[in-house]
């Protein structure tokens, strides 16, 4: 009898541990703002799509360059570079609304704050920490401190904990290691969904070229302080985008998931997430090959690292030379269209089409280690960069990254807990 109670009691306190865990999960999604959409503050009326188009190619050879990964070193002037995608969120008590660059390769959250000592112009009031009721400072001897990368004690003003980040360009942000309380809008709900005691940077020295359009940046990515993992336990580790088609005319929102919304499992294809040392924040996988037609090119392994980052920041998709000139040269094979010279810095293939006439560009085929394979389609691999100009949305690089471009019209998803990242090719414009 008292083995059957004991055993009852287990069962129970079982079950009510896996009640408790969904109720701690929490399921919201957000709205991702494309920084040339209307609905950013970056848009110019005045610009074409085809100048939006030039561009944001530009800038992603200036990101590269940034992580110093383009072999053919074109010059750029194009900023910001740090993203291609904005969110609103609020921080403090009562809260104020800041309008952040989102970048998959940065580990915090960081906005300018009052008193700026040294900071770029900003359009937006700035955050002022002593008007919050939540704001605090994070001790030096606190564990967020002391497992900071980029923190270090300020002995001469109270002993609190510092930050200091700066970018491959040269940008840099530094100020207060804080707590607070972040608001997201949940774009499902139309609820807004607390999280107290967030770690953020308040930067009262930035300098750089963020753009005064905006204030600094979210960082979703593999580190300990960005918004994905700060989340985690509320959320359970997952989350997910889905990315709507770069068309002429106004597109459709993009969204990014959290929690349950967060999670891909039917029908996807799954492969390991790696962590990179030379970049831990970067979310690394292994592509295998490509295969167009009946040609599979191999991408070289970098021993058990994986060997291309996936990069919502970036437009155009970087790959390891041998591997751009096998697609390259596959698809002067297979497109039947007649060759043009590239009107666009930064891209080598172009096709002429002609206008309003259907034209077959052939899928491409990318291989994940785990055995999946993603497929690319026309709009994953040609941009229109003119009304009657198609190019090759790749370009080769010292590494590779999987840029926005060839992540369009796929959900993607990341599970930090198991450290898998899984690709669902689906409609976007029908996501939320």
């Amino acid at each position: 009898m008292v083995v059957r109670y004991s055993s009852f009691l287990i069962v129970l306190v079982f079950l009510q541990n896996i009640s408790f865990s969904k109720a701690l999960k929490s399921s919201f999604s957000v709205e991702l703002i494309y920084r040339d959409s209307p609905k950013s503050p970056f848009y110019r009326p005045t610009e074409t799509h085809f100048q939006r188009v030039e561009n944001a190619i530009l800038r992603s050879i200036h990101r590269a360059n940034y992580f110093n990964l383009d072999s053919n070193d074109v010059e750029s002037t194009i900023t910001p570079v740090l993203g291609e995608f904005l969110m609103n969120y609020s921080v403090g008590t009562p809260p104020v609304q800041i309008l952040g660059i989102v970048d998959t390769g940065s580990n915090l959250i960081w906005m300018q704050c009052q008193p700026c000592e040294n900071c770029y112009k900003q359009d937006r009031p700035i955050f002022d920490s002593s008007t919050s009721r939540t704001y605090s400072n994070i001790p030096c001897v606190a564990a967020e401190c002391l497992s900071g990368t980029h923190t270090f004690c300020n002995f001469n003003n109270g002993k609190h904990c510092t930050y200091k980040v700066t970018y491959g360009d040269g940008s840099t942000s530094e100020g207060d290691f804080s707590w607070d309380t972040i608001t997201l809008t949940s774009s499902t709900k139309n609820v807004p969904v607390a999280f107290p005691q967030t770690v953020i940077g308040c930067g009262h020295n930035n300098y750089g070229i963020f753009g005064e359009q905006s204030s600094g940046i979210v960082g979703l990515g593999n580190g300990p302080f960005s918004l994905a993992s700060q989340l985690k336990p509320k959320t359970g580790g997952t989350f997910s985008y889905c990315l709507t088609p770069m068309y002429e005319g106004e597109a459709k929102p993009s969204y990014l998931h959290f929690g349950d919304r967060g999670e891909v499992i039917e029908g996807t294809v799954s492969t390991p997430l790696f962590i990179n040392i030379a970049r831990p924040s970067m979310y690394y996988v292994v592509m295998e090959a490509i295969s167009v037609g009946s040609k599979r090119i191999e991408f070289p392994r970098n021993g058990e690292d994986g060997n291309i980052f996936i990069d919502s920041g970036t437009t155009i998709t970087y790959l390891p030379d041998e591997v751009y000139s096998g697609l390259e040269g596959e698809m002067v094979n297979l497109v039947n269209l007649p060759r043009t010279n590239s009107p666009q810095k930064g891209l080598r293939l172009c096709f002429e089409i002609t206008a309003g006439e259907e034209y077959h560009i052939p899928t491409v085929f990318a291989h994940f280690k785990g055995g999946g394979a993603v497929q690319w389609h026309s709009i994953n691999t040609f941009v229109k960069v003119r009304e009657t100009i198609i190019c090759l949305a790749f370009r080769s690089g010292f590494e590779a990254i999987l840029g926005y471009l060839a992540q369009q019209d796929i959900l993607v998803g990341y599970d930090t807990q198991h450290n898998t990242v899984t690709f669902l090719n689906t409609d976007c414009t029908s996501e939320l």
